[in-house]
Formats: C-alpha cells, structure tokens, sequence
C-alpha cells in the first residue's frame, strides 16, 4: 500500500511538526507502507520522508523539473524513486494515480490546494480511497470550523464531512487507512444534487 503524504515544504515550522511528520514516516515504513510525496526535503515533506528512510521503507518523490533547475537543494536526495514532471498539474495527476490513500499534514497554499483537489475528486466520485486530517497542534481547527459553516449555509452537504477522518494520533489514523475497504463507503451518498 502507498501513501501520499501532503505537507508544507518551508523549513521554518516549528520543531514540533517536523518531530511529528518523521514519526509518521517511521510509522508508514513500520508497517510495510510506501510513502508518495512531492519530493522535498524540508518541511513536514522532507520530515515524513526522513522517517520512511530512517526504517528503509520505500519513497516515492514526484516533484516538477523546473524545482531542480531553480535549486538542487530542494529535494530529498535518498528517494527510492524519483519522477520528475513538466507541470505541477502533472505531479498532482501522479501523486493521486500511484497512492492508495491520502494523509494531509500541516501545510500552506499548495497543501491546502491538494487537500480541497483530492476531496472534490472523491466528492465528485472520481475516486474512493481514503483521505486523513493529521491535525498536529490542532493546525487544521480553521480549516475545519470553514468547512463546518459551508455546511451550515448550504454551500457543502453535511455528508460531505464522512469524505475525510481527522486525526491526531497517527497509529490511529493508520488503522483507519489500513482498514478502509472502499466497498463500504457509498459514494453515490455524497455527490452534489
């Protein structure tokens, strides 16, 4: 089973984030999981890809050419597999195409833009695996209480939030991955009316 991580790529979050997201590597290698990501090397990317490395588990990095051609000090160097694409579209076609699942992680624009990305797809039911929230220091709350008011004036269906799980604790949160059949989630109960 392959996970994609997304996350933040800035080197300047707080310690704590990046002790978390290299626990959560460790973790997904633990447990005989490969990790997809966007091929950096700093932030909760280069973290989580740290920790996957750190127990020999296999990393997939699917990062744009242009990133290397304007710094070599970008990506994570100890990839099992390195893709390089010509566009960002083209990396996110391929983050989704060769993970099975879905972990978010704190991040900014283009993490959230992959987190609304991957959701609108399930939503729209272009796929059905499963998608997680790992909520370190509670960094998604906002994010959460927005989604919560789409719902309350009718811009997103309620049934929109059973599309993703929000966790903080990551052994229970691959337990989730680990156990979700996507026979058991009706997508057809979610699309837009």
């Amino acid at each position: 089973m392959n996970i994609c991580v997304y996350g933040a790529a800035s080197s300047l979050i707080d310690k704590s984030f990046v002790e978390a997201g290299e626990e959560l590597g460790r973790k997904i290698a633990q447990r005989g999981m490969g990790l997809v990501f966007g091929g950096g090397r700093n932030g909760m990317m280069g973290a989580v890809a740290r920790g996957v490395q750190e127990e020999n588990g296999s990393i997939l990095g699917i990062s744009p050419s242009f990133f290397e051609e304007s710094n070599a000090e970008i990506s994570f160097q100890y990839c099992t597999e390195v893709i390089h694409t010509e566009t960002m579209r083209e990396r996110k076609r391929l983050l989704d195409e060769k993970s099975d699942a879905f972990i978010i992680t704190p991040g900014g624009i283009g993490t959230f833009d992959e987190f609304f990305e991957i959701l609108t797809l399930k939503q729209l039911g272009r796929h059905n695996k499963a998608i997680c929230i790992y909520n370190i220091n509670n960094y998604f709350d906002s994010v959460l209480n927005m989604m919560q008011v789409g719902v309350d004036q009718n811009f997103i269906t309620n049934d929109c939030r059973c599309l993703y799980e929000v966790y903080n604790d990551v052994d229970t949160m691959l337990d989730y991955i680990e156990k979700y059949d996507p026979k058991d989630f009706d997508i057809s109960q979610v699309k837009i009316r």
